[in-house]
């Protein structure tokens, strides 16, 4: 598998008949190598103790966002500049939620206990993901578990009375996030997997004609003027968001009043956002939605596929010149594509579990490189697509999926030495790529942006807010 996971399939102004993708895989795969390559990529991997390249992704997607960043600087200005980036620190923020600290003491606790692995009547295991109430509830009613004495003993117990496929299948037809544990070669041998192959871990699509847009020459920052609306949660769509922000875009994270959060997670990758509530079960918050998305650039959105498009949505609905942003767990095909999905639920699926620990005791990476991966790379495809708009205009659909991100990682092989690898980066190795900030949360202690880029060094112009703290509205321009 090449080390660069990126395709872009373009529809000509009037012309429906696309190229092929591998005709356009090799193009952009070859720009964006020979982009990097010109980049300083430092440190090395093992980082941390687990056998994937998980330092060389996250150099290369940090990389290839903060690139794509200096590429539309120098479209505004013809002023070009260096990135940089470091393994080892692109490996930490792999897990950046790991070093938040809030006041100096540690954020909540974002892990349910019920979330876990669970051995199964036939020998096998699944992984249960319970972050959510409503998702740990759904999966104790399957167990018949009485829900209102939750016990996880008792669950236990009851998951050894099932098979792990079964299983599986009933939690995706309650709407649940459960998988079963599979091998390497179970993986490599599943109907999705065959679907998956035939995608790119990140596509960018034109979707529609629409005039050039060109970027504003007395822009200060490689984003400044562009808005975006971040409808996603917990991590990969709200990476995008918060890459999109410290490249200088006002980003306005849309949240449901009635969806359950996780507070770590909202803090992790809240930082340079506007934060307003948006209930879409009401007519007057689509309209509300709609009006906002009329003077945006950007539409991101992590729900399932399709979910969106069912309420007007879609790619292509918010008029032309739009960017739009899909981000799922198993990709717009294959027979797992419905499906909800976390990082932890794919990484089981996908045998990568049992690569970190074995069949028998299947072990989850260190870091949740799938989410945070698709994020910068979900991010690359934004202003690809923007510096695109700019010089030939149209609208265009970004895709990534967290199971196309466990394709490309695994592609890239593994390495040696891992378990003798401390399990933590050293305390002043990550203070020297940490600042604070002072927010509603408290004073925070959080990783600051891991690229490194000589003329316009990312930084976030807006603290983390609690979900629903800015009116639905784009603040006046200065």
């Amino acid at each position: 598998m090449a080390l660069f996971p990126f395709t872009l399939a373009a529809q000509p102004r009037g012309d429906r008949i696309r190229r092929t993708r591998s005709d356009h895989g090799r193009s952009a795969m070859s720009d964006i190598h020979g982009a990097i390559r010109n980049d300083v990529l430092t440190g090395s991997d093992p980082a941390l103790p687990t056998p994937y390249r998980i330092g060389e992704a996250g150099a290369v997607a940090i990389a290839a966002s903060a690139r794509a960043a200096a590429d539309l600087w120098e479209l505004r200005t013809g002023e070009s500049q260096t990135v940089a980036v470091d393994r080892r620190h692109a490996a930490a923020a792999m897990r950046s939620a790991t070093y938040l600290r809030i006041d100096g003491n540690d954020p909540p606790e974002s892990w349910d206990p019920f979330t876990g692995h669970y051995a199964t009547g036939d020998g096998r295991h699944v992984f249960l993901h319970c972050n959510f109430r409503h998702h740990r509830d759904g999966i104790l009613d399957i167990a018949d578990v009485p829900v209102a004495r939750p016990d996880r003993e008792a669950l236990v117990e009851a998951i050894r009375g099932w098979e792990a496929q079964a299983l599986e299948d009933a939690a995706a037809e309650a709407g649940l996030c459960g998988t079963m544990v599979r091998t390497i070669g179970e993986w490599e041998g599943h109907a999705h997997r065959g679907a998956l192959t035939a995608l790119p871990p990140v596509s960018i699509e034109r979707i529609g004609d629409g005039p050039e847009q060109p970027l504003d020459p007395d822009g200060c920052r490689p984003l400044a003027g562009i808005r975006a609306l971040d409808l996603t949660r917990v991590l990969a769509g709200p990476t995008c968001g918060r890459t999109l922000a410290e490249h200088g875009a006002d980003v306005m994270r849309i949240a449901g009043p009635h969806l359950p959060s996780v507070e770590t997670a909202v803090i992790d990758t809240g930082h340079g956002k506007l934060s307003a509530f948006v209930d879409l079960r009401e007519e007057s918050g689509r309209a509300r939605l709609r009006a906002l998305a009329a003077d945006a650039d950007i539409f991101v959105q992590g729900y399932r596929p399709g979910a969106l498009a069912a309420r007007g949505f879609g790619p292509g609905a918010l008029g032309p010149g739009k960017i739009h942003v899909s981000v799922s767990a198993y990709g717009h095909a294959g027979p797992l594509s419905p499906r909800r999905g976390f990082d932890s639920i794919v990484q089981n699926a996908t045998g990568m579990t049992t690569v970190q620990g074995s069949p028998d005791a299947p072990r989850n990476l260190p870091v949740q490189p799938l989410d945070y991966c698709a994020g910068y790379l979900a991010a690359w495809g934004v202003m690809v697509a923007l510096r695109r708009r700019a010089e030939e205009g149209g609208g265009w659909h970004v895709q990534v999926s967290l199971a196309g991100m466990a394709e490309w990682i695994r592609g890239l092989g593994t390495v040696d030495g891992w378990r003798d690898v401390p399990r933590e980066l050293a305390s002043d190795e990550i203070v020297g790529i940490s600042m604070e900030s002072d927010t509603p949360f408290g004073r925070l202690t959080h990783l600051a942006p891991i690229a490194r880029m000589s003329a316009t060094p990312p930084r976030w112009d807006r603290p983390s807010v609690p979900l629903g703290t800015h009116g639905a509205a784009w603040p006046r321009a200065a």
